[in-house]
């Protein structure tokens, strides 16, 4: 397989506030806006050297949104940024009927999601977001997999004309996709390609299922390793072309089994190719308080439980 070698660990929340900061010296239109959590989503370098163009709301997320979207009728180009627990469920209703109703060009950035933000608990690692966010008419929904891909991601929402939710975490993770890329919304991007079984990652998850890939391959099984950076609009071209080769599939989140990544591509193998699918995912659970690689154990989110998904889906093909 492909082999990948991380260059350092970086929390994917800086890529954000590096993108976000990178925007501001690019786009005199792109303005932000934190609702008490600046620090943490490292939006400091914009507030210091943009400070005309973020607004502090304070804990006030529901007026967050309602602001953002009617900045956008001006012209500008809101990046509204706050935990992913904030970012959603708490200000459902004012994103639906507000931001994405009409169609308004916010992006909704929403940091510490799924279980590792773990010593928080449970009351903050939402693990429903994505699911959410998918469900509302136009809304794009972006989770991508280190510092690289997020700074990439955060830059290439700008260019893009209505709702965006961007979502991204608290712990540091290995860097290992290009610093140079060119991120292309709804295009996923292979990362080793195999014959016995498609694993489809998203977020934390991607690299958790590449080294799934080595430990697969150490067996004799030749995984393919596809990153789905963009869960809608989901590539189902890349969905398609992987599983007709493969004909079983895995799928990896941080998130709910329910409403998310494998919930997605479940549809699509059930309209164009049934095939044998196993889902790594929370189980219609809540989360608690730990450190997040207790969490990510306990909760089945675990390279040793790709490794075994990918050995189940084998089994099951006809």
């Amino acid at each position: 397989m492909k082999k990948y070698t991380p260059t350092e660990k970086k929390d994917t929340r800086s890529g954000f506030g590096a993108g976000l900061h990178e925007l501001g010296k690019k786009n005199p239109n792109v303005v932000a806006l934190c609702a008490d959590l600046t620090g943490s989503l490292k939006m400091d370098a914009f507030l210091k050297d943009f400070p005309e163009r973020f607004v502090q709301v304070g804990i006030a997320e529901a007026n967050m949104m309602g602001i953002a979207a009617g900045l956008t009728i001006g012209g500008k180009i809101p990046f509204t940024g706050t935990f992913a627990n904030f970012s959603t469920g708490r200000v459902y209703d004012q994103i639906r009927q507000s931001i994405a109703y009409s169609g308004k060009n916010v992006k909704i950035c929403a940091s510490h999601a799924g279980l590792t933000l773990g010593e928080d608990g449970a009351t903050h690692q939402i693990l429903e977001d994505i699911g959410m966010m998918k469900m509302l008419p136009g809304m794009v929904v972006i989770n991508p997999c280190d510092y690289n891909q997020t700074k990439a991601a955060t830059i290439a929402i700008a260019e893009h004309e209505g709702p965006v939710y961007l979502r991204f975490g608290r712990p540091s993770v290995p860097v290992f996709t290009p610093a140079d890329q060119k991120f292309e919304i709804g295009k996923a991007v292979m990362l080793n390609e195999g014959t016995d079984v498609s694993i489809f990652a998203t977020g934390h998850l991607v690299w958790k299922a590449i080294q799934a890939c080595e430990q697969l391959e150490a067996k004799g099984i030749s995984a393919e390793i596809i990153n789905i950076h963009t869960i809608k609009p989901l590539d189902e071209n890349a969905v398609l072309q992987s599983v007709r080769k493969t004909k079983c599939v895995v799928t990896c989140e941080e998130h709910q089994e329910n409403g998310g990544l494998g919930d997605s591509i479940a549809q699509v193998l059930a309209k164009h190719a049934p095939t044998p699918i196993e889902l790594v995912a929370v189980k219609d659970s809540f989360g608690e308080s730990g450190t997040p690689d207790e969490l990510m154990t306990k909760y089945g989110l675990d390279t040793v439980n790709i490794v075994e998904a990918a050995l189940k889906v084998i089994g099951r093909k006809s």
